[in-house]
C-alpha cells in the first residue's frame, strides 16, 4: 500500500512532471514498485513518468471513487 506522499507523488508525476522534485524520498518507493520509471532527456536531465503499472493504479483508485 502506497503512503499518501507516495500516492500525491504518483498523481503530481502523472498531470506535472516537469515540476516534480528528484530528491523526493517519495520517488524511491514508486520506482522499487516500478509505478513510475526515469527517462533521459536530450538536455541529460532525468523526468519522471508513470509506468503502465502505475496509470493502472490511478485508474484503479478513480474508479473507486
Amino acid at each position: 500500500m502506497l503512503s499518501p506522499h507516495e500516492f500525491a507523488t504518483l498523481m503530481l508525476i502523472k498531470d506535472a512532471p516537469d515540476q516534480i522534485e528528484l530528491g523526493r524520498a517519495e520517488l524511491d518507493m514508486l520506482l522499487e514498485r516500478q509505478l513510475i520509471a526515469l527517462e533521459r532527456l536530450a538536455s541529460g536531465h532525468p523526468r519522471p513518468h508513470v509506468t503502465s503499472e502505475g496509470a493502472s493504479l490511478l485508474k484503479a483508485v478513480a474508479r473507486r471513487r
